[in-house]
């Protein structure tokens, strides 16, 4: 029942959810950002991380240093927090914070796919995968020739076996069945997720559904977006939107027959709360709609700090601290490449 929540909420949940908040005074601020971009070499950010969280991290890397190894030394404090936390958690707090990590393990199946694809070295793939979405048989994805043989083989023993069913055909692997793969693979697990929030209930309800039906209508808009131009038809295109969120069922009925950029510019401006993330964009732009949407992201997370005794936080943190990992991304591959001018094009300010 909704606001009866600390009654009981700290018996199970209390400590991790002051762990997390505490982590939470723990991500770059805008201070941290702006020292960050006039830094003039990788050395010169490692030595400003190095004051921060991350400091132990990276203290024992080399130099030269390259972007990847800074992402991927900051990532693993990112696992390393999960795990501590997963190691903590009981139930239904564990069962929440695995229903995290299945959006990663979407994106390794697809990576590795992908790559097997195209005759790319298993090993260099699972290099690429990220840690909080690694399974036991993923590296036997690379034996499967079609959906079937991919969810016989493999994925019949993951969490993301459920997911499926609507992604089992005997069609030949190729690059557009793999992105419709993926797509319908996140619809399927956006409203399981939903559906788990809402039985919840309370302020984790409250709070959790608005951050997914954001997360649903987003990719409503990237999917419309990317399918412009190519064969995918309406029907097709509709089937991949969430039957969830603020554009659902209407605004997906009008997504689904744009066919350019301003289009979906004029079925969004009819939802209030779409309508300032396009009005930083100009008519016919597209590059910069990516980081309005991160931007209103971070907004909300942000905001779910603010109440007490919810799972949201949990959520929200991680996916801060991932929006943190990619900014630094941006950062040094711009440090990296000698293109400071462009190093405020793609940060997202969190505090």
């Amino acid at each position: 029942m909704y606001g009866w929540e600390m009654l009981s909420f700290n018996i199970h949940d209390g400590f991790l959810e002051a762990i997390v908040r505490g982590n939470r005074s723990g991500l770059l601020t805008a201070a941290d950002y702006n020292n960050l971009c006039q830094c003039e070499n990788l050395d010169d950010v490692k030595m400003h991380l190095t004051a921060t969280e991350y400091g132990p991290y990276l203290q024992n890397e080399p130099s030269p240093l390259h972007t990847t190894t800074i992402v991927e030394k900051c990532t693993l404090k990112l696992v390393d927090e999960y795990k501590h936390m997963m190691c903590q958690a009981t139930e239904p707090l564990s069962t929440f914070l695995q229903y995290i990590t299945y959006g990663h393990m979407i994106d390794n199946v697809v990576l590795i796919v992908t790559g097997t694809l195209h005759e790319r070295d298993v090993n260099e793939l699972l290099e690429k995968c990220h840690p909080l979405g690694m399974f036991d048989s993923i590296a036997s994805l690379a034996v499967a020739q079609n959906m079937r043989e991919l969810y016989r083989l493999v994925l019949v023993d993951t969490p993301l076996a459920p997911y499926f069913s609507e992604c089992i055909t005997s069609e030949d692997l190729d690059d557009m069945n793999i992105e419709i793969m993926r797509n319908t693979l996140y619809k399927a697990y956006l409203e399981d997720f939903y559906k788990f929030c809402e039985k919840l209930g309370g302020a984790t309800a409250e709070i959790m559904c608005d951050l997914l039906s954001f997360e649903a209508d987003r990719r409503a808009v990237n999917i419309t977006i990317n399918s412009i131009g190519t064969e995918l038809t309406r029907d097709d295109r509709r089937k991949l939107y969430s039957n969830f969120g603020l554009l659902y069922p209407y605004g997906h009925e009008e997504l689904a027959v744009c066919e350019d950029v301003d289009q979906v510019r004029g079925v969004m401006e009819k939802y209030p709360p779409y309508q300032s993330i396009f009005a930083k964009i100009s008519y016919g732009e597209s590059q910069m709609l990516d980081k309005a949407f991160y931007e209103e992201e971070v907004r909300r997370l942000c905001l779910s700090f603010e109440q007490q005794f919810h799972y949201a936080v949990f959520f929200a943190y991680i996916r801060l601290r991932e929006q943190e990992i990619r900014n630094l991304m941006w950062i040094s591959e711009c440090v990296a490449q000698n293109q400071k001018n462009r190093v405020h094009d793609s940060v997202v300010f969190i505090f």
